[in-house]
């Protein structure tokens, strides 16, 4: 079950998209309060290459994450490195799965990856931005680091939904 409504994002994106500088530096300042790992894991990306331009899409990207998350009325716990680096690494593995399968195969792998995601609004919002910034073909390393980080975000925020007692759900 999705934590994120469709309703709660699309208002969270256009709440965002509304705010002047001063307000998404707020914002960043609350995440960087409650979610420091998720603004990290955005910042970093300059030392991969990415430039600011792109950076601030990213950042845009989880400014409406964040927004989301606080309108979902769910109190999210902090998401951790290990948290980060456990979804990353299953995000990698599924994406090395499905090389070396046919394309009917990656299809199947690929509508069962997305009817089955826990937070499918938010991973087709992550796929709408990237495919408008014409990102979804990876050509470089940089772009390479940039999508990574913007699934692993939507892979983070799924996993620590706390729509279980635990608050953990599968990457």
């Amino acid at each position: 079950m999705t934590t994120i409504s469709q309703y709660v994002l699309v208002e969270a994106a256009r709440r965002v998209r509304r705010m002047s500088l001063k307000e998404r530096e707020r914002l960043a300042d609350e995440i960087y309060v409650q979610q420091p790992n998720l603004l990290a894991s955005v910042l970093v990306l300059r030392q991969f290459g990415v430039t600011m331009a792109q950076m601030e899409v990213v950042l845009n990207f989880l400014l409406a994450c964040h927004e989301a998350m606080k309108r979902s009325g769910r109190t999210w716990p902090l998401i951790t490195e290990d948290d980060q680096d456990l979804c990353l690494r299953r995000l990698t593995a599924r994406a090395k799965f499905s090389e070396g399968l046919s394309d009917p195969q990656q299809d199947e792998v690929a509508h069962e990856a997305v009817a089955t995601h826990p937070e499918l609004q938010l991973l087709a919002y992550a796929h709408a931005v990237l495919q408008d910034q014409g990102w979804d073909r990876i050509e470089t390393e940089p772009l390479k680091m940039l999508v990574l980080c913007m699934l692993n975000l939507v892979e983070c925020v799924a996993y620590r939904a706390p729509n279980e007692p635990s608050g953990r759900r599968h990457c």
